[in-house]
Formats: structure tokens, sequence, C-alpha cells
């Protein structure tokens, strides 16, 4: 099983749909189905043609310490991706910022690592609009003026 974090906390899932494979999405070029899994090491380009059926993408990330899945999904985002995008896989609560900020909606995480960080560990992570540099160097700069 798996828990979904939002910006809310923990989550029940809410997909309407099981996602294909990305092997079984390229063997199916005549549909396109609106949920797909792909790998963190997926080429963003080779999706540019089938992105506009899409309405869900779940990015499978191996491991923590392989950030290949938060570029991925800020090139589909740049792509013009506008669905919902899931990071998928053991994430630490310490990387829910980095995750909100590379475009993904939410992720979703094995039990295993929900009981050893807790909703309150991620929920201290929702507010990542307000903890970048950018802001924090702005605030700076006004306090001091």
């Amino acid at each position: 099983m798996s828990v979904v974090v939002t910006d809310q906390g923990f989550s029940a899932d809410s997909w309407p749909e099981n996602p294909v494979s990305l092997e079984r999405f390229d063997a199916e070029r005549e549909t396109t189905p609106t949920a797909l899994d792909l790998p963190a090491d997926t080429a963003p380009e080779t999706l540019q043609e089938r992105l506009g059926g899409l309405r869900y993408i779940r990015v499978l990330v191996p491991s923590f310490a392989d950030g290949r899945g938060f570029t991925l999904a800020r090139e589909l985002r740049r792509m013009g991706f506008a669905g919902r995008l899931r990071a998928c896989g053991p994430l630490i609560a310490d990387q829910y910022t980095m995750a909100r900020r590379s475009g993904f909606d939410e992720v979703e995480i094995p039990d295993t690592l929900a009981a050893r960080q807790p909703e309150e560990h991620w929920r201290a992570r929702a507010d990542w609009q307000a903890s970048d540099y950018r802001t924090k160097l702005r605030a700076r700069a006004t306090a001091a003026n």
C-alpha cells in the first residue's frame, strides 16, 4: 500500500484510473490513455506529441537520492503538461518542497515511510511557496530599507 501526500497532509488515492506503463503507452500509439506511469529516466521529448491526451502522470522515483524525477517533472511542465503530476517512491519529507517547486502536485510514498515520517513532518513543508531563498532575500531587503 501507499500514502498520498498533498499540501493538506496525508490523503486517500483519488486517481480515477490505473496508469498504464510507458511500454504499453508506446505500443498502443492509436489510443492515448489518460494516466501514465513514467520511470524517472524517461526522456521527456519522447512524449512531446502525445502529452495532450494525458490527464495524470505518475513519475516513478527509485530512490530519495535520485533527482531525475524532479528534472522530468520540470520538463513536463515546461512542455505544457497541465494535468496532475505525482512523484511516486521513497521521497522523504525534506524533499516535499522541492517536489512541489519542480511541478509535482502530490507525492505517493510507501506505508513504511509514512510510519517513520508521519503526516506532521510533511505538513511542516506544505508552505513550499513561502520558503524559497528568493522570498527570504526579498524579505531581508525590505526589512533593511
